[in-house]
């Protein structure tokens, strides 16, 4: 893959840029605690199919340059940088896939600038809205101790995941609660333990070979570059009251939107009323091919990323603009 870097607010922004540099771009924006490593076997597909396709690394994360002062990361400041870096690179006419953190960064840009975007397709995502004034979790007590002691809340799933949902979508066990998520705010903080590869181990479907787990490890030689990922859980607590706008905008969108779930994601972002919400409040989505893909859970583009990559490619086709 190509690797190229762009300055914002005096940081290297890592990302990487495959296919014709005259073609329409189609960007993809990873969450947490991943980089554009997640999206390696997408990008080929899209390239075969035509497109441009630019994979970017939050500041933190990747390729990118990661500053090591918790303070110095907010939500507002990853959706700034991330309208700073389509804007240097002259990108139109988007396609934007995003999944994760990518989803509550990108679908806030996209109700922010809808004309940015030609298309959009998520991927156990959203962008959620919560009343100013709340607080969702208490803050991190002491983050920068290092906690030798907390119980990684992954440590009890086996390398390929056991079904949480039957055949019709419905929880086998208890998923996505608030109380779980409250816990990993904690954990991805403070704990000794926590690191990227254990997350996506835990959180695709098939069992992620040793050395593609080292890749997705490599960007953090040490805690002390971790800051990134660390803060990501804990900037739940940046939302309230920061999305009523961009949400509007998502709700007047009626250029093509399509949803691509997971079918065995226990988060939150994985529930089927998660997806409905996009399908039924976003106009675009109207006479989609939503889906559920079988076999995939919360990082889909691992376990299910050429199956992806081939339905975007029919779904620009149908959808030109």
């Amino acid at each position: 893959m190509r690797p190229g870097t762009s300055s914002i607010d005096g940081l290297r922004q890592g990302y990487v840029d495959e296919g014709p540099a005259d073609a329409d771009p189609v960007l993809l924006l990873h969450g947490q605690p991943s980089w554009s490593y997640l999206y390696r076997k997408m990008i080929p597909v899209l390239v075969a199919g035509g497109h441009r396709v630019i994979a970017m690394d939050h500041i933190g994360m990747g390729r990118s340059d990661k500053p090591i002062d918790i303070e110095y990361y907010s939500y507002l400041g990853h959706i700034d940088r991330l309208e700073k870096f389509i804007e240097a690179l002259n990108l139109e006419h988007i396609t934007m896939f995003c999944q994760d953190w990518g989803s509550l960064i990108g679908l806030h840009v996209a109700g922010e600038h809808p004309d940015w975007f030609a298309r959009i397709v998520v991927g156990d995502g959203t962008l959620p809205v919560l009343p100013a004034g709340i607080q969702p979790f208490p803050p991190v007590e002491n983050p920068d101790d290092l906690n030798t002691q907390i119980v990684s809340p992954f440590a009890g799933l086996p390398p390929v995941q056991p079904p949480f949902y039957d055949e019709n979508g419905n929880p086998l066990i208890p998923v996505g609660t608030t109380t779980g998520f409250g816990d990993w705010v904690v954990y991805a903080m403070t704990a000794a333990s926590f690191h990227p590869a254990e997350v996506l181990e835990a959180l695709t479907y098939f069992d992620v070979p040793p050395e593609e787990e080292a890749a997705y490890d490599a960007p953090f030689p040490s805690r002390v570059y971790m800051a990134g990922p660390r803060v990501f859980p804990s900037l739940v607590n940046d939302l309230p009251g920061l999305n009523d706008d961009a949400w509007a905008g998502l709700t007047g969108y009626a250029k093509p939107f399509l949803t691509i779930w997971a079918s065995n994601d226990p988060g939150t972002l994985g529930r089927r009323e998660t997806q409905d919400n996009l399908i039924n409040n976003i106009p675009g989505a109207a006479g989609q091919p939503h889906t559920r893909l079988p076999e995939a859970s919360h990082f889909l583009q691992d376990d299910q990323g050429a199956e992806i990559a081939r339905r975007m490619v029919e779904f620009i086709a149908a959808n030109p603009r």
